[in-house]
């Protein structure tokens, strides 16, 4: 029966490390994805100041074909004014003319503005180029890293998996089916100490003769309170034993 206990203490080392591998395990595909997310945002950063670069060129574009708009209509209408017959036409032709130049003037204007802004922007498209680079790199490094920390948890898990199948096949069926009920109950705590006279998990204090029972250790018992298969491990006084080998020589 000891020795089912010293199994058991073995056993629940084992379910605790197997439960870490296995949060691990479950851990790291999300923080792959947070890290997927992180890159995203880079993306997202450089799409914006692309499509506000692309927007300026755009309208400066299309300012440019007004420009070349008005301009051909200037000079149609200045070879109109040359054919004008009073004095009525003629001044509607110049007004014509004054008021397509304006709009030029206008649209180079406007141009201008657009040039002074396309600079920070053409900028920040190179920047946000570079870092979306260094970001990728370090991405895929992260992701390298998740890869092989998964792949050798999963070898680590199975080689635990198959420790603890060994020691379960030396431990008595019955006994093991009671550590597993109390497991599974006690979230991987299934045995507790009760050295100081309590149980070291729900804190009861456990009953005298209880407790002598426990310390003499020629059987497997369970806290009276909590149900956890108590263990009694007092503190060995290495100062002590060498004072008394020392007085029995």
């Amino acid at each position: 029966m000891l020795q089912d206990l010293a199994l058991a203490l073995r056993l629940q080392a084992l379910d605790r490390k197997i439960v870490n591998l296995e949060n691990e395990i479950a851990t790291l595909p999300k923080h792959i994805a947070e890290i997927e997310r992180k890159l995203e945002s880079h993306t997202r950063r450089l799409e914006a100041d692309r499509a506000a670069l692309t927007a300026n060129q755009r309208e400066r574009k299309k300012l440019e074909g007004d420009i070349q708009t008005q301009e051909q209509k200037i000079s149609k209408l200045r070879d109109q004014t040359l054919q004008a017959k009073t004095n009525e036409q003629y001044r509607a032709f110049q007004n014509e003319i004054a008021y397509a130049q304006g709009e030029i003037r206008k649209a180079e204007d406007r141009i201008l503005d657009l040039m002074e802004q396309s600079e920070p922007l053409d900028k920040n498209v190179k920047a946000a180029e570079v870092e979306l680079k260094r970001q990728q790199q370090h991405v895929e490094a992260e992701k390298k890293i998740a890869r092989e920390r998964t792949a050798a948890d999963k070898e680590e898990l199975q080689r635990t998996q198959a420790e603890r199948d060994a020691i379960v096949a030396q431990m008595t069926p019955a006994f093991y089916r009671d550590y597993e009920r109390i497991r599974k109950k006690t979230r991987n705590h299934p045995i507790a100490d009760a050295t100081d006279g309590r149980c070291d998990a729900c804190m009861i204090a456990l009953r005298p003769q209880f407790f002598q029972d426990l310390r003499r250790g020629d059987k497997i018992m369970f806290c009276e309170s909590c149900g956890r298969i108590l263990t009694y491990n007092p503190v060995v006084d290495v100062a002590a034993d060498v004072a008394a080998s020392h007085q029995t020589a």
